[in-house]
């Protein structure tokens, strides 16, 4: 009995604080699943664990809320959207979009170019 309460306890501190902890996995490169779906945006986006997202010539700092929301720091100002992922599928929604982006990861993210600048965050964060 004592041993089966000690695994029990242990599962519950160990196996569930990871759980609590995880927060969608939103490294990569992601690529928009239908032209269709994105008339001026960029149609492939690289999103980095240093808080670095890049399209284009364009880079930009990133900041997940929970594992729901990201915010992204375009021009200056944050932009927050909904989020879903699920295995190798973003959904975007909110912020400036007029209807849900999908996008499909194709890759690992690829490192930052050296020399490259992230923005900083307002209040240099």
């Amino acid at each position: 009995m004592r041993w089966t309460g000690m695994l029990i306890l242990l599962f519950l501190t160990v196996g569930s604080a990871p759980l609590a902890a995880q927060k969608a996995d939103v490294t990569g490169i992601w690529r928009v699943k239908s032209g269709k779906e994105v008339k001026n945006g960029p149609r492939e986006v690289i999103i980095r664990s240093d808080s670095s997202a890049s399209w284009g010539k364009e880079t930009v700092r990133w900041r997940m809320k929970g594992d729901k929301v990201i915010s992204i720091l375009i021009g200056g100002e944050w932009e927050t959207y909904n989020l879903k992922v699920k295995s190798n599928s973003l959904t975007l929604s909110g912020g400036d979009l007029e209807k849900p982006v999908t996008l499909q990861r194709v890759g690992p993210p690829t490192p930052l170019p050296a020399g490259t600048k992230i923005p900083n965050a307002p209040g240099g964060t």
